[in-house]
């Protein structure tokens, strides 16, 4: 697929945004939008992690259980998770039942509170490593998977003991929470997300 297309609503969208209800959504509402919340960039980045070889999509309809069964993300909370709870998370059928990536969201967590002892939220983290002005993409085909800023993101982040954040998960969860704009240039959605960036305080 490549290029905008047309929903049955006459909304211009990128390609991926009008394949299922669950992506129009996502597209629609939350991808790209600038995020300044802790909880919801621990939240992107560690169900970025469960997506690595699976859809999606697969994640998207899992979502709301990812929240229950990990305490609607709070680090605070996840990262004081012990044996008990893997347990428990690996019989709940509702998520995506990987052991690695479960013992990954804890430690996560807990990295998102050493991150703090140094003065700076995931959050601001996050954006610290957002790129400059990048030309406006027009087709899917020039959409990057890995940038520079991914990479070095993903360094810091390994370094304070993040897992499953690689710089191709990395780089996906930049787009989502908004550090980089990639909705094509004639997606309806593009200018939505530039007024809203423009509006944006950055976190620290």
């Amino acid at each position: 697929m490549s290029g905008v297309i047309t929903g049955d609503d006459g909304v211009v969208r990128c390609p991926w945004g009008a394949s299922t209800p669950e992506y129009r959504a996502y597209h629609d509402d939350e991808w790209g939008r600038p995020v300044g919340d802790e909880t919801q960039v621990y939240e992107m980045l560690c169900l970025e992690g469960f997506q690595s070889g699976l859809s999606w999509l697969t994640v998207l309809r899992k979502r709301e259980r990812f929240r229950q069964a990990f305490a609607f993300f709070d680090p605070n909370l996840v990262a004081r998770f012990d044996d008990g709870d893997v347990s428990r998370l690996l019989a709940d059928a509702g998520i995506i039942r990987h052991k690695g990536k479960i013992l990954a969201t804890i430690a996560n967590a807990r990295a998102t509170l050493s991150i703090r002892n140094d003065g700076i939220s995931l959050a601001g983290l996050f954006w610290k490593h957002a790129p400059p002005v990048r030309p406006v993409p027009i087709d899917t085909a020039d959409l990057l998977a890995v940038t520079g800023e991914s990479k070095a993101l993903s360094k810091e982040l390994l370094g304070y003991g993040f897992r499953f954040v690689g710089p191709t998960t990395v780089y996906s969860a930049m787009q989502s929470l908004g550090i980089v704009n990639d909705h094509l240039r004639d997606c309806h959605f593009r200018d939505v997300v530039e007024q809203e960036r423009a509006k944006f305080t950055t976190p620290g």
